[in-house]
């Protein structure tokens, strides 16, 4: 999977097609990320010790990486992903302006 916890990604179809946001979490084997902001659930809670007045949150939702594409913010527009040896090291690059993802 080419999209890593902390990207800045564009989602590109759906609902919330052109929002922009960070991924919170991966799950590389069933190639789903969560975005802050996008495909918010609400989840009714329970109380319990952590939680002591329960009631209905917000939080985000899974959904499939490939409705989501990297956002270059040189380019301001969402890009694929190659890969370059800098240095010995292998380094994802955006394909819009060559430049290193952070």
């Amino acid at each position: 999977m080419k999209i890593k916890r902390g990207d800045k990604v564009q989602v590109i179809t759906g609902s919330y097609k052109g929002t922009i946001g960070d991924v919170i979490e991966v799950k590389p084997k069933l190639d789903k990320v969560k975005v802050e902001g996008v495909a918010l659930a609400k989840k009714h809670m329970k109380p319990s010790q952590i939680n002591p007045d329960g009631g209905i949150i917000e939080q985000e939702a899974w959904i499939h990486v490939s409705n989501v594409m990297l956002y270059d913010p040189k380019a301001k527009a969402p890009t694929r992903v190659g890969y370059k040896d800098e240095k010995g090291k292998k380094v994802r690059v955006y394909k819009k302006s060559g430049n290193v993802v952070k």
